[in-house]
């Protein structure tokens, strides 16, 4: 009933505006008192709780793209033969952060489709992740996931899942999709697995410069996986977590055909 109210005003104040005396000068006089109100009436179709997730999509993509456009104090960890690499470095009130630069033979578009519009089907081409699940849809860039992660390998870091506010937003000709861990009441932690936290992290895909067929990827992840484990297998787990993700995406693209799904 709210969307239809907004309709109907935005309607009636286009149709009185079109009969006045001087057209032009009143359109745009309505047009941007009624873009104002029905922005303000847009607010009201969300519940506090759903705002404050919006509020919190917004924070962990502002605070990652702040610390992915700080170029200083990066370290790397690896880089491997085809020029994928990670670097990390130590932000003051996150923690270690890990940062991952490839390039894939794949346009922004297919990636976008994979990561974001089938996220839940990850589980079935990564066999770091279990399961996603969508939770609850908040608009129509924002959702809170349910993530589950499979053991690393000689189960070094048990069973991990996480409860994050994802949101996706396009600037210009880059896709970035961000989180972070949230509480949600109806996915309480389970026995037997470790409510892990996923700290600001995002994905930046652009086109790469001069080849807009393929795809510059970034990602950005920092990760508290709770419980007792040493810093340098928490090291060596994430930075591996992060090239398996690159080899298993690649592969995936190559061997599924494209659709018509746009970022």
């Amino acid at each position: 009933l709210k969307h239809q109210a907004v309709l109907a005003l935005g309607q009636e104040l286009n149709r009185r505006a079109l009969g006045g005396p001087t057209p032009s000068t009143w359109i745009n006089q309505v047009r941007r008192r009624s873009s104002l109100l029905g922005s303000r009436l847009e607010e009201t179709l969300y519940s506090d709780q759903e705002l404050a997730y919006l509020r919190q999509g917004e924070e962990a993509m502002q605070t990652a793209l702040d610390i992915l456009g700080n170029q200083e104090g990066w370290k790397k960890e690896t880089q491997q033969a085809n020029g994928d690499k990670v670097l990390s470095k130590v932000v003051p009130d996150v923690g270690k952060v890990f940062r991952l630069e490839v390039v894939v033979d794949q346009p922004m578009e297919r990636l976008y489709e994979e990561l974001v519009e089938r996220m839940e089907a990850m589980g079935e081409w990564n066999p770091n992740v279990k399961e996603i699940k969508i939770l609850q849809k908040i608009g129509k860039d924002t959702v809170i996931t349910h993530e589950l992660a499979a053991e690393s390998a000689g189960n070094l870091v048990g069973p991990r899942d996480f409860v994050s506010v994802r949101c996706a937003k396009r600037r210009g000709s880059t896709c970035v999709l961000a989180g972070m861990a949230t509480q949600f009441g109806k996915m309480p932690e389970q026995k037997g697995v470790i409510r892990a936290e996923h700290g600001p992290t995002c994905m930046v895909l652009r086109p790469l410069a001069g080849s807009p067929s393929k795809t510059k990827l970034t990602w950005l992840l920092s990760i508290d996986l709770k419980g007792w484990l040493p810093k340098t297998i928490i090291n060596q787990v994430l930075s591996q977590t992060q090239v398996d993700f690159a080899n298993h995406l690649r592969k995936h693209l190559e061997s599924s055909p494209a659709s018509e799904a746009r970022c």
